[in-house]
């Protein structure tokens, strides 16, 4: 099992809180969306890459990351949450993938002038219209296939 954050202190994975459920995974406070943006400006900034990274260039890198997250799991067959079985270096590799998802994603982000965690908070506004839990609790069906 790995460390990860929670609410400031560390907890294992997989481990069951003083209440005897298993705890909830939390990100890190920090950084922030807008401190990833920022590192990542200052980083293509420092190496003048502006004229590489346009939209288009950066969705096609964010996709070719994509690819080497799927290419950690091809052949895995279904996994379980919090990876156990994966070894600390596949779970090291996992996290270098999905950090540069995340990095492509954030810079794209900038570059189309879209304000991520805004959009996150308008984005989940609709979802709970598409999908109120009273009506699809339990069910995997698209939102098209419920019938009011």
């Amino acid at each position: 099992l790995f460390n990860m954050k929670e609410n400031g202190a560390v907890a294992q994975s997989g481990f069951r809180g003083a209440e005897g459920r298993p705890r909830r995974f939390a990100f890190s406070p920090e950084p922030s969306m807008e401190d990833i943006r920022r590192m990542q400006a200052e980083f293509t900034d420092e190496r003048d890459w502006n004229k590489f990274h346009q939209p288009r260039n950066l969705l096609l890198a964010m996709v070719g990351e994509v690819g080497e997250v799927a290419e950690l799991f091809q052949w895995k067959g279904e996994v379980a949450e919090g990876l156990p079985d994966w070894t600390e270096s596949d779970r090291e590799q996992l996290a270098h993938e999905l950090s540069d998802v995340l990095i492509y994603l954030v810079e794209l982000a900038e570059k189309c002038r879209v304000d991520l965690p805004q959009a996150v908070l308008r984005k989940m506004a609709l979802n709970r219209l598409k999908y109120p839990a009273s009506k699809v609790h339990g069910s995997a069906k698209k939102y098209t296939e419920y019938k009011d």
